[in-house]
């Protein structure tokens, strides 16, 4: 028996990142790295200090302080940069496709997997893995999933199990024990799909969560093995 046989993502960190060559150039006025490489890891080290502090959806501080000084920004620096991250990063920069998730979705698609998307959003992240060309309800040019759910859109926000009810209703072929959530929060994500009786799994690239009682993946590419009988 395979590990699950259907699987929903999160968008933030799973599918997209805040965009690299907006933040980029913003820290580096703090001396921060510029890179996409810098940013990419910022953004993991920044999610795993929200989760250990255990911070809701609306609280960015943890967030905001680690991810600075991840990417080099000075300690005396670190107070300002983050507010200036604060007031950049928003919900519209979260567009920047992770090409090896880009990759993999494409491939599950190819295997006829079937997926979809839970996001805690504010109305726009349909609109995003569309023209992101990341995934879509149907036919375009990103993966095929069978819905996209905004918190924003139905109200409810993880880790709130209720807001995987209107997902689970496209599935109704699949146990909801047998459907996989990847998230890199454990609070939201972890805590959300637990609750919803689902499958939660981390993407920890990284590896900051070495004690974790859940299942890992350091990328999207390794659901195709985890699917396998």
């Amino acid at each position: 028996m395979s590990r699950f046989d259907a699987i929903l993502f999160d968008a933030g960190g799973i599918l997209v990142l805040p965009d690299p060559h907006v933040l980029g150039p913003l820290l580096a006025y703090y001396g921060g790295d510029p890179s996409v490489a810098a940013h990419r890891r910022a953004h993991y080290a920044a999610m795993a200090a929200k989760s250990t502090a255990g911070s809701s959806e609306g609280v960015w501080g943890e967030y905001n302080g680690a991810y600075v000084r991840a990417v080099g920004v000075a300690d005396h620096d670190v107070e300002t940069a983050a507010l200036v991250l604060e007031h950049t990063r928003n919900a519209h920069l979260w567009r920047w496709p992770i090409p090896e998730s880009v990759d993999a979705l494409r491939g599950l698609a190819s295997a006829g997997v079937p997926m979809g998307v839970v996001s805690n959003a504010s109305g726009q992240i349909e609109e995003v893995l569309r023209r992101s060309e990341v995934c879509q309800v149907g036919g375009g040019a990103g993966a095929s999933v069978r819905v996209v759910i905004d918190s924003h859109v139905v109200g409810i926000a993880k880790p709130d199990p209720r807001i995987f009810e209107p997902a689970l209703a496209h599935f109704p072929d699949v146990a909801p024990e047998r459907i996989a959530y990847v998230g890199d929060s454990v609070t939201m994500d972890v805590g959300g799909a637990r609750a919803a009786g689902l499958h939660p799994v981390l993407l920890d690239p990284y590896d900051d969560h070495p004690e974790a009682d859940f299942d890992r993946i350091a990328t999207l590419g390794e659901l195709l093995s985890m699917l396998e009988p």
